[in-house]
C-alpha cells in the first residue's frame, strides 16, 4: 500500500463476528464501513422469547449506530451487499452502486434451510431475524384467537395444535416455551377453549433432541420437555408440510401452526465468492479465515466452515462467531504494524446452553453437566451477561422476574390486522 495510505476494511454483516471484529480495532489506523441489510444487531440466542412474547424487539437488539456512535474510525452502512468483485476488490450493493475494499471480512451469517423443500417456508416459518419472530409471535397468538371463535371441534383441534420441526436448541427452547404458554399464561383467559389441552410436538428426525449434547443430558431435557406436556416425536422425518398440518412417514398430522428449527443454510453470498462450499453453503476458509489465493479477504461466522483438531467442524454458535471475529482482527493488527501473524484459529470450547422451560435447563461445559434448576440459573446468568447494553440486561432482567412469579409474558400483544395472518406488525 502506498505510504500513508489508510486502509479501508469492509466489513458486511453487523453479526457476532463483524461486531465484535469491529470493536476489537477501534484503535486501529484504518477506515472500516460496516455494511448491514438491518440497522440492529440481534441477540439471536434469545431470538424465541421474542417469537413466545416474553420479550420485546428492543430487549435483544441495539441500533448498530448507537453501539459503535463513539467508534471514530468505523462509518455504518446500510444496505444489501449481493456479490463480491475479488478480481476488483470491489462489493456490489442492492442500490446498484460498489465500495472498494483493501481488507474485507464476509460474516454475512445464515438463513432457513427446507433440505429442497423450500415450499414448506410459507406455511413453516422459520426464526432467524427480528422480522422472522414478529411474525411467528403474531401466529402463535392468533391460533388460540382463531381456536376461540371457532365452533367446528375438528378444526378448534387443529388451531390448538402446534408443531415444531427440529430438535435442536432452538427447537426445544420454543417447545418448552409454547407449552408454559398453553398451561399457564392463558390459564383463565379463554371462554370456550382450554389453552391447557393444546398439543405441543417437537418433532425430531434424529434418535434424540439435542444431538450435541451428550446422550444424559439429552435424555434429561426429553424428559423435561414431556413434564411440561410436549409430545416428542424422535426418529422420524417430516415428508410434508402444508397450511392444514405435517405428515410423518404414511401419518397426517393436523396443525394449524408448524414452526420450522431443523435446519440452516450459509447467506447466499458465499455464492459469489467463487470458492469450495460445503453441504450447507458455508465458505471453506483457511486456517486463518482468509480465501485461498486472497489474504485480504476473511469469512467469520456462520458463514465460515473449519475442521478443527479433533476433526469436527467449529460450530455455528455465537460464541465461535466472537472469537472468529476477534482473530480476525488480531490478524489485520499484526499485518498494519508488521508483525508476525497470530498462529491459526483455534476456536475454545465454552460450552452447550439449552433452556427447556421455567425452572428448567441442561448445562455442558466440559465435565460439568447440569440440569433443571441449577442449569437455569446458569443459562440466565449467561444470557443476561452477554446482552450488549446496560438497558438490555436490566429490562430482560425485570420481564423474566416477573414471569418467573406470574407466568405471564409482557409482549402478548398482537398488533397490525388480527384478519391478515401475513403481516407481523410492527414490534
Amino acid at each position: 500500500m502506498p505510504h500513508g495510505h489508510v486502509p479501508h476494511l469492509v466489513i458486511v454483516g453487523g453479526g457476532f463476528a463483524g461486531l465484535w471484529a469491529t470493536r476489537a480495532l477501534a484503535s486501529a489506523r484504518l477506515r472500516i464501513t460496516l455494511i448491514d441489510r438491518r440497522n440492529h444487531h440481534l441477540f439471536q440466542p434469545l431470538l424465541y422469547q421474542v417469537a413466545t412474547a416474553g420479550l420485546s424487539s428492543p430487549d435483544i437488539a441495539a441500533p448498530l449506530r448507537h453501539i459503535l456512535g463513539k467508534q471514530r474510525n468505523v462509518d455504518v452502512r446500510l444496505g444489501e451487499v449481493t456479490a463480491i468483485d475479488k478480481r476488483n476488490r470491489q462489493v456490489l450493493l442492492g442500490d446498484g452502486t460498489h465500495m472498494e475494499y483493501d481488507l474485507l471480512l464476509v460474516a454475512s451469517g445464515a438463513t432457513h434451510a427446507y433440505f429442497g423443500h423450500d415450499e414448506w417456508a410459507k406455511d413453516a416459518p422459520g426464526l432467524k431475524t427480528l422480522d422472522d419472530a414478529l411474525l411467528l409471535r403474531r401466529k402463535l397468538l392468533l391460533a388460540f384467537e382463531r381456536a376461540e371463535a371457532e365452533p367446528d371441534p375438528q378444526k378448534k383441534a387443529a388451531w390448538l395444535s402446534f408443531a415444531v420441526v427440529g430438535g435442536g436448541p432452538t427447537g426445544v427452547e420454543l417447545a418448552g416455551t409454547l407449552a408454559e404458554i398453553a398451561r399457564h399464561t392463558l390459564k383463565n383467559e379463554f371462554r370456550h377453549i382450554n389453552p391447557a389441552s393444546a398439543k405441543v410436538r417437537l418433532v425430531e428426525a434424529g434418535p434424540r433432541v439435542l444431538s450435541s449434547f451428550p446422550e444424559v443430558l439429552s435424555l434429561k431435557a426429553r424428559r423435561q420437555l414431556e413434564k411440561l406436556g410436549v409430545e416428542v416425536l424422535t426418529g422420524t422425518a417430516v415428508t410434508h408440510i402444508d397450511g392444514n398440518g405435517f405428515q410423518l412417514g404414511d401419518t397426517h398430522i393436523p396443525a394449524r401452526t408448524v414452526v420450522w428449527a431443523a435446519g440452516v443454510a450459509a447467506s447466499p453470498l458465499a455464492r459469489t465468492l467463487e470458492v469450495p462450499l460445503d453441504r450447507a453453503g458455508r465458505v471453506q476458509v483457511q486456517p486463518d479465515l482468509s480465501l485461498p489465493g486472497h489474504p485480504e479477504v476473511f469469512v467469520a461466522g456462520d458463514l465460515a466452515t473449519l475442521t478443527q483438531d479433533n476433526g469436527r467442524p467449529v460450530p455455528g454458535v455465537a460464541p465461535a462467531a466472537k472469537q472468529m471475529g476477534k482473530y480476525v482482527a488480531t490478524l489485520i493488527r499484526a499485518r498494519l504494524d508488521n508483525k508476525p501473524a497470530p498462529p491459526p484459529f483455534r476456536y475454545r470450547d465454552q460450552g452447550n446452553l439449552a433452556t427447556i422451560g421455567r425452572m428448567a435447563a441442561i448445562v455442558h461445559m466440559g465435565k460439568l453437566q447440569l440440569s433443571g434448576l441449577l442449569a437455569w440459573w446458569f443459562w440466565l446468568a449467561a444470557h443476561v451477561f452477554f446482552l450488549i447494553g446496560f438497558r438490555n440486561r436490566l429490562v430482560v432482567l425485570l420481564n423474566w422476574a416477573v414471569a418467573y412469579w406470574s407466568y405471564q409474558r409482557s409482549a402478548r400483544i398482537i398488533l397490525g390486522n388480527p384478519y391478515d395472518d401475513r403481516k407481523p406488525g410492527p414490534p
